[in-house]
């Protein structure tokens, strides 16, 4: 299969793209899109083999349940039983945008390979202008997870999406680099209190301001035998080829593992705050201002990446305090080390 490539800017004629999008989507294939968050990869939400093309390409388990995207906020009411009246204050609050609402689906509206066989499905409306366009002249529901090989960092260009799915799938829209670079939040509204499944973008504190109490995730992957009611709760994610390993951002305690790693005759790449720019690491990727962690989750998966292009044995990834957006990098963190903290 060769994989198109279409630029989608102001030098080119945007609705004949999208009508190229939209035509691959009708005719039952998939098609990789930028969102804010990250670049996904979509199939229409409606139709079972579309989307067994989504788990096909990424290598994706199919216990996995899938985001579903559209276009317009009233579109929901297609699709789900009810839409509880916090939900419906967080989407005033936050739609368009990183938010993921999961919610009791419509029997028999999805196609059971979306839901992973659940009686609930998550529902988006992504805040970037490719992604609404094309979902409005679509007009359908799309189901699209990240575009990348399963397991491996979510991709933030289009280029990463090329990398990890050249000859995998037919069609790449190309809209330049994602804004926010981590995954949206998930929150579960079919209880009350409602649960983060995810932490995302939009923060707990964010969600607190609007609806109240808002229940926190613990870290703890799923055990084998459960079905995640969300994505990324139970498979371990956003992973580059060598191991990952987190520490504490404590000068002293990076130099001793940099220094025992070196003993081994290994090679380490160190992602950290510019505080850690002068450690004797093989390769250095900046997190940036440790107080600005907008900043490091946008940088978070390209660096991940990028750590493939060296030849590092060990990856020693330095963790945020988790509150606003760290809890959400801290989560991509723990699932791209597979829990794996370093010890010397």
């Amino acid at each position: 299969m060769k994989t198109k490539k279409l630029i989608v800017d102001n030098n080119v004629n945007k609705n004949v793209v999208y009508s190229q999008a939209v035509e691959k989507l009708n005719a039952g294939e998939v098609v990789a899109f930028p969102t804010e968050t990250v670049y996904g990869l979509g199939a229409i939400a409606t139709d079972e083999k579309a989307v067994a093309k989504i788990f096909e390409a990424k290598g994706r388990p199919s216990d996995n349940p899938l985001i579903v995207h559209v276009g317009a906020a009233n579109d929901i009411e297609k699709y789900v039983t009810s839409v509880p009246d916090k939900a419906r204050a967080c989407i005033k609050a936050f739609w368009p945008g990183p938010l993921t609402l999961i919610l009791n689906a419509k029997p028999n509206t999805f196609a059971s390979n979306v839901t992973a066989g659940l009686s609930t499905v998550g529902l988006r409306m992504p805040d970037h202008p490719v992604a609404l366009d094309l979902l409005k002249m679509l007009n359908k529901p799309v189901a699209a997870p990240s575009a990348n090989r399963s397991g491996k960092p979510s991709p933030t260009t289009a280029l990463h999406v090329e990398k990890d799915l050249e000859g995998r799938i037919p069609m790449i829209l190309d809209g330049g680099a994602t804004g926010i670079g981590l995954e949206s939040t998930v929150v579960d509204f079919t209880i009350d209190p409602p649960v983060i499944l995810r932490p995302g973008g939009v923060t707990a504190q964010m969600m607190r301001e609007v609806i109240g109490e808002v229940i926190e995730p613990d870290t703890t992957k799923l055990d084998e035998a459960s079905v995640p009611r969300a994505p990324g709760m139970k498979y371990a994610h956003y992973a580059p080829d060598a191991p990952v390993y987190l520490i504490n951002p404590d000068v002293d305690e990076v130099k001793n593992a940099i220094e025992s790693i070196h003993m081994k005759q290994q090679k380490v790449a160190l992602l950290a705050p510019d505080d850690f720019r002068q450690s004797e690491a093989d390769w250095f990727f900046s997190l940036g201002d440790s107080k600005k962690l907008e900043a490091s989750a946008h940088y978070l998966y390209a660096h991940l990446r990028a750590c493939d292009e060296t030849t590092a044995d060990v990856i020693l990834v330095t963790v945020p305090e988790r509150t606003g957006v760290g809890a959400a990098i801290f989560n991509r963190l723990e699932k791209a080390a597979d829990g794996n903290w370093w010890y010397s």
